[in-house]
């Protein structure tokens, strides 16, 4: 992906991704109240991931996400979805703890710790090891 984003930007892709309509087209309220922030704080993020290529951002009309923007969105949500339920699943925390605690993990754990923890859940519930779970952890 080129240069490494933020934590607080990765966390920016994803919650567009989760507001994106079926047309791909996320509001910048939806991503304001997604991550409980204000809005120039959004607006200002959106400049940022919009100069790296990672969105398109049409004022007054919302946000799409750009191919790399998907790619990389997509990446934190499998990360996000593969620690939620290994902590949920595996070690029994609640889903509301897991979730919280997958949302700090998902930008710092290394890609071979998160395969390892990938084939140990899919050997543990026996789910197809290419089933990536989602932001509920299902």
């Amino acid at each position: 992906m080129g240069k490494h984003l933020s934590s607080n930007m990765e966390d920016y892709l994803e919650a567009i991704s989760l507001a994106a309509n079926e047309d791909g087209l996320a509001r910048v309220t939806d991503v304001r109240d997604l991550l409980g922030v204000k809005t120039p704080s959004v607006t200002g993020a959106l400049r940022v991931l919009a100069e790296g290529g990672y969105l398109k951002h049409e004022p007054y009309r919302g946000v799409t996400l750009t191919a790399k923007g998907r790619r990389a969105a997509e990446d934190v949500r499998r990360r996000h979805g593969i620690l939620s339920s290994f902590l949920s699943e595996v070690l029994g925390v609640n889903a509301k703890t897991a979730n919280i605690d997958a949302c700090k993990m998902e930008h710092v754990i290394s890609r071979e710790t998160l395969e390892k923890l990938h084939d140990f859940l899919h050997k543990y519930t026996g789910r197809p090891r290419h089933h990536t779970p989602d932001k509920k952890g299902k």
